[in-house]
């Protein structure tokens, strides 16, 4: 899964943010984490290795994803959107009322890409306690450097 993130991230060097490019992975507990809580989710290619995966949590009544990393050889196949699928499907079986997550609007495949997928920009005004935090930690990160939007998808 590092490898996937890795390799997911070397084209935002394209769009002149290197230092998402060279972010590092989520570290080996932190999927691990995911994992043993059951949000981790992995799509696998033609020999049965990962080429995908999508990491949430539940925040504040909906579920949020908080990475989906799709390999650039497994990219636009639609693996992303099933990732995604899946997790509107599970969101709803946990009586969940939508997705929501965080993204650049100005990257190609961020904010259009999860529009045409049905999410829309929550306004600031919108945004729950929960989702306030992350966006808080995003910019303590540095992430605000680039133009960031909450974004919700209703299930």
């Amino acid at each position: 899964l590092q490898d996937i993130e890795r390799a997911a991230g070397a084209p935002f060097r394209d769009l002149g943010m290197p230092e998402i490019a060279d972010d590092e992975p989520p570290a080996l507990d932190v999927l691990e984490h995911y994992r043993r809580a059951g949000r981790c989710w992995v799509a696998c290619g033609p020999q049965d290795r990962p080429v995908a995966y999508l990491l949430a949590e539940p925040v504040d009544g909906a579920l949020h994803i908080e990475q989906v990393s799709v390999h650039p050889r497994a990219a636009r196949r639609g693996v992303g959107r099933a990732l995604l699928a899946h997790a509107a499907e599970r969101a709803r079986e946990e009586g969940l009322t939508s997705l929501t997550l965080t993204t650049f609007t100005e990257v190609p495949w961020n904010a259009p890409y999860y529009e045409r997928l049905g999410f829309r920009p929550l306004p600031e005004a919108d945004l729950t306690p929960g989702l306030r935090a992350i966006r808080a930690t995003e910019a303590g990160l540095g992430l605000d450097r680039w133009p960031r939007v909450c974004m919700r998808a209703l299930l």
